[in-house]
């Protein structure tokens, strides 16, 4: 999938893989548009759970997805079939950087508990296998299956090698198919099925939305240095007819990459729908190097157009954004998601620090699956987010979980919250009543001199959110780490309503409306356990619940 570094990191990075062990075999490719009988390097069904964290590997998230060893980035091929949730993701299957991207695999029933599949596509010298989305075509529309047992059809994106079907360097889209329910692909012969004239170095990230009016897919691409987005047509999954692009408007400070249309029901609309384009940018994001901004509009089929829109060059808090933290990279969603709304799965990362991160053998992870909303809100339209229900519901399961109550009044001062709320992953729904403080919050991930920790704080007179993880742990590994980001919250009836994840090297902040999510990775020390509150400028209270594994 995802490509940022391959601006300042290319030369780096072919020097690195000169010594990775050899590539696999590389597929078959032809221009003859016809399906190709060989499976690609996807292995059986077996699998192998998440590792949990441990003291030699402390950083381990325990409730995100992440692969056992080795690099990962971006989702790629998000979809729920037959009771699963697939995800493909960006994947170095020989080092813990990146290089050699192919598709990782791992499926879940919950969203919260993963189990690692064998590589799904390797990719090879000529071919690199880059971002993607996956579409159950059940009418088999695309001829690569039958009727009886109808294909799943990858688009991705194949960056060309020595060799390859295109120039050296280029990017276009492929496809590949499965008739086992993910487990083994095979590519089709006539890749590539859709690029640019002449080849784009920068042309990725196909994801596929159905059309119903026009009983047709719709495929979102980016032509990512040009901060443009192209829009195709097919209704075989196989060959492509050029909409229109999409441009000019938002932040315009690095990349575009990772686009997604989807229509949206507006909340308490009375069946009002609206278009909404996410994307992600790097450099540029609002917490600095890679984010996700948004726009929502209209669509009639062949071109897409923001309403209310930033301009380029406006401030980025004009702009409409995913997450207000670093680490929120390249979301898309699944497809078939039970549940009847948008379910969002994106990468926990950035790549101002992606490829220096001190985790080992392992580096990067997914964030929490989130479910998105569309609200109405003065002049524009707003995408909420939220815990998706599957993961909501596993993180709270009583048959696994336990939960634990305090409320407290603190006054100048900051008070221990005990060992109920000293764990390195739980869940917190926190009620903080701020009206008689000027600023309030937890520190969570505490040493027990109280010197480190990660400090979620609310300002009454900025009414400002705010994560700060500058004495949360190690940051010496970049300078590009950011010590702290936040995000405009207004304060009703005087309290401050949160919802909480916390990993063993990851926090997720959510608004309980959903309006604001701030996302950012750390990295503690495995016996900073310890979890406070604090008040200064007078007293606060809080209502605390947390809900644990049981030991």
């Amino acid at each position: 999938m995802l490509h940022s570094p391959q601006r300042p990191f290319q030369p780096a990075r072919k020097a690195a893989l000169a010594v990775v062990a050899a590539v696999i075999a590389m597929f078959a490719s032809s221009c003859t548009p016809m399906p190709d009988a060989s499976p690609s390097a996807g292995g059986t069904a077996v699998g192998t759970a998440a590792p949990a964290p441990s003291e030699s590997d402390p950083w381990r998230p325990a409730a995100h997805l992440t692969a056992s060893q080795n690099w990962i980035n971006d989702p790629n091929g998000l979809v729920y079939e037959n009771g699963t949730y697939h995800a493909f993701y960006q994947h170095n299957p020989h080092g813990n950087f990146w290089g050699d991207m192919s598709w990782g695999h791992s499926t879940s029933t919950d969203l919260v508990h993963w189990t690692q599949k064998p590589v799904a596509m390797a990719g090879t010298a000529s071919e690199e296998i880059f971002s993607g989305a996956i579409v159950p075509d059940t009418k088999n529309a695309s001829g690569l299956g039958t009727a009886g047992n109808p294909p799943l059809v990858a688009l991705y994106t194949s960056s060309y090698g020595d060799g390859g079907a295109l120039p050296k360097g280029s990017q276009a889209q492929s496809v590949a198919y499965s008739l086992d329910h993910g487990t083994s692909w095979t590519k089709y012969k006539g890749n590539p099925v859709l690029s640019l004239n002449p080849p784009s170095n920068n042309f990725r990230d196909p994801k596929i939305t159905w059309y119903e009016p026009g009983k047709y897919w719709v495929m979102t691409t980016v032509v990512a240095d040009a901060q443009v987005v192209k829009l195709f047509k097919s209704t075989d999954l196989l060959h492509w007819d050029f909409l229109s692009d999409f441009s000019g408007v938002g932040a315009q400070g690095g990349l575009w990459e990772v686009p997604e249309l989807l229509q949206m029901d507006v909340d308490g609309g009375n069946g009002l729908k609206k278009w909404v384009m996410i994307l992600s940018i790097n450099p540029g994001g609002i917490a600095g190097g890679s984010g996700m901004q948004y726009f929502v509009g209209n669509f009639d089929g062949t071109r897409f157009t923001a309403e209310n829109a930033a301009k380029p060059g406006d401030p980025l808090t004009e702009s409409q954004w995913l997450d207000h933290g670093a680490d929120f990279y390249a979301a898309n969603t699944i497809t078939g998601a039970p549940g009847g709304k948008p379910v969002l799965l994106g990468w926990m990362g950035n790549w101002d620090y992606a490829q220096t991160v001190p985790s080992t053998p392992w580096r990067g992870s997914m964030a929490i699956p989130r479910q998105l909303t569309l609200a109405a809100t003065g002049s524009r339209f707003e995408l909420h987010s939220s815990i998706a229900q599957a993961a909501a519901d596993a993180l709270t399961d009583t048959k696994t979980s336990e939960v634990h109550g305090k409320n407290l009044t603190v006054t100048d001062s900051t008070e221990p919250l005990g060992g109920d709320f000293g764990t390195r992953t739980q869940l917190i729904d926190a009620e903080m009543d701020v009206a008689g403080a000027s600023e309030a919050g937890l520190v969570l991930r505490a040493s027990a001199d109280g010197k480190a920790g990660l400090r979620i704080s609310y300002n009454r007179a900025s009414q400002t959110l705010k994560v700060d993880r500058s004495a949360a742990g190690t940051s010496n590994f970049s300078p590009k780490f950011s010590p702290y980001h936040q995000a405009s919250v207004p304060l009703k009836d005087g309290k401050v309503r949160l919802r909480i994840l916390l990993d063993s090297s990851s926090v997720e902040v959510f608004t309980q409306d959903g309006s604001v999510v701030i996302s950012d990775i750390f990295f503690p020390q495995w016996g900073n356990t310890g979890a406070a509150a604090f008040s200064a400028g007078g007293p606060a209270s809080f209502v605390l619940t947390t809900t644990r594994q049981r030991p």
